[in-house]
């Protein structure tokens, strides 16, 4: 997909519609309340009503697209935004793109940020992990001061997929438990830094190795972790070049688009597929976003 191709293809709410109907029910549209499939469309108020409980229903319903006054064509062309662009889009700029108010702009893309958060299924083979702060620098302070950052602490899969997380600490408690919850007990290997809450997380089926960091060691045989590390300055570089600055409270769903993006890197349908999941996710209500 690239951006002629989008407005060829999404260049109205119909056909917008039209595509999702069929993301959404491939087999037919079966009804949101009941499920039964004997429904009637009535194409005048682009609604469906089901001949079994009565209830109308339309392609958006219960999709974070339902009940708002943004035109499909918005909504599509915001998600298009946001997945293909590398180090992301700040919510600014997105309003500026669309046409509408950075308020509206802000809450559309934590919607589909939320929504990109899909289960993930557990890494194997060879693990590398590692944490890292992110914040800004304080004036006055010294470069250990770290009450104004945040730990985010991540898995890589040597040739796939990306775990990220943010963790209260970087305690042996936190740090296990990050790597047991994404981790599949028959990987080969989990390699990290010399960081000391890292010990013991080997076991009799997963070896554990470490690069020493400190002593200026960063490759040693195949053991590194220069690919999770590749992760961490794609991510900070979308937080300087593209956010500038972002809330603790919101981290985990940035942390959420990015492990999208990243995990779809060499997916030539990321786009398509990105819809496919906003067509099933929860919406996220603004009450809850604020709260």
């Amino acid at each position: 997909m690239n951006l002629f191709k989008l407005m060829e293809e999404f260049g109205s709410d119909d056909a917008c519609r039209q595509y999702l109907e069929r993301l959404r029910w491939p087999d037919g549209p079966t009804c949101v309340e009941c499920g039964s499939e004997d429904v009637t469309r009535l194409p005048k108020r682009n609604l469906f009503q089901c001949s079994s409980c009565r209830h109308q229903f339309s392609v958006t319903s219960g999709t974070i697209m339902h009940d708002t006054h943004l035109p499909l064509t918005k909504w599509v062309t915001a998600i298009y935004l946001i997945v293909e662009g590398k180090k992301g889009i700040s919510s600014r700029q997105l309003g500026r793109t669309l046409g509408t108010t950075p308020r509206t702009a802000w809450f559309l893309s934590h919607r589909i940020r939320e929504a990109l958060r899909t289960p993930d299924a557990l890494l194997s083979g060879i693990i590398e992990v590692d944490e890292t702060w992110i914040g800004g620098k304080v004036r006055g302070m010294g470069k250990g001061y770290v009450a104004n950052k945040s730990v985010i602490v991540g898995a890589v899969e040597r040739g796939g997929d990306t775990r990220l997380r943010n963790i209260p600490t970087t305690s042996k408690k936190e740090l296990h438990g990050f790597i047991n919850e994404v981790v599949s007990d028959e990987a080969e290997a989990i390699y990290t830094d010399e960081h000391p809450s890292y010990t013991g997380v080997g076991d009799e089926d997963t070896r554990h190795e470490t690069v020493q960091h400190r002593k200026e060691e960063w490759v040693r045989g195949d053991v590194s972790t220069n690919t999770v590390e590749g992760v961490w300055a794609l991510f900070k570089r979308g937080v300087a070049g593209s956010f500038h600055k972002i809330s603790r409270k919101h981290l985990e769903r940035y942390l959420d688009e990015f492990e999208f993006r990243f995990n779809n890197r060499n997916n030539p349908f990321i786009f398509r597929d990105a819809l496919k999941e906003l067509v099933h996710a929860p919406r996220l209500e603004y009450r809850e976003l604020i709260g």
